[in-house]
């Protein structure tokens, strides 16, 4: 029985001996690996209403204007183009709004002076070109209706659609 009790008390003293030594020294292994993403360029593009207001037909030619704001990834080439409109019968030389069947001129252009009409590049039309900033660049959109229409009373509206190409 001495024996076992013996025995008994020199196993924690044992492990005590065995758990006490110093550890090895770690050895460190490293890798690199690479992170990589593929960004492609992009635009998106806001616009605005352009309300030209009250139109007298006696009066000069009223003119108004909006923006368009494309923003594209930075050094993203962007070209907007702009259709003919969506009333029947309207071209990019000649835009019409309509009332109904009646119909009241306008078109769009590039400056202020209204020489150089706006569309998609046909008709001697221009379009807006630019490089992308990662920001939005607001473009000013002019347009004018030409006087001495004498047209139907009421309201009258068309439908541009913008299109930004890159």
């Amino acid at each position: 029985m001495t024996n076992r009790v013996l025995v008994y008390a020199a196993l924690p003293l044992a492990c005590l001996v065995a758990c006490a030594r110093p550890a090895a020294a770690l050895t460190n292994v490293t890798s690199q690996f690479q992170v990589t993403a593929t960004v492609a360029g992009t635009c998106t593009l806001a616009t605005t209403a352009l309300s030209f207001g009250a139109y007298s037909p006696s009066g000069s030619i009223l003119t108004g204007s909006t923006t368009v704001a494309p923003t594209c990834t930075t050094s993203t080439p962007w070209t907007l183009s702009f259709n003919a409109g969506a009333t029947s019968g309207g071209t990019i030389s000649q835009r019409l709004m309509a009332n109904g069947a009646a119909t009241l001129k306008y078109n769009l252009y590039t400056t202020s002076a209204d020489t150089t009409i706006l569309g998609d590049g046909t008709s001697s039309s221009s379009t807006l070109t630019g490089t992308g900033t990662g920001a939005a660049q607001s473009t000013t959109i002019y347009g004018a209706i030409p006087a001495g229409q004498y047209v139907t009373p009421g309201s009258y509206s068309d439908t541009i659609t913008a299109t930004i190409s890159y």
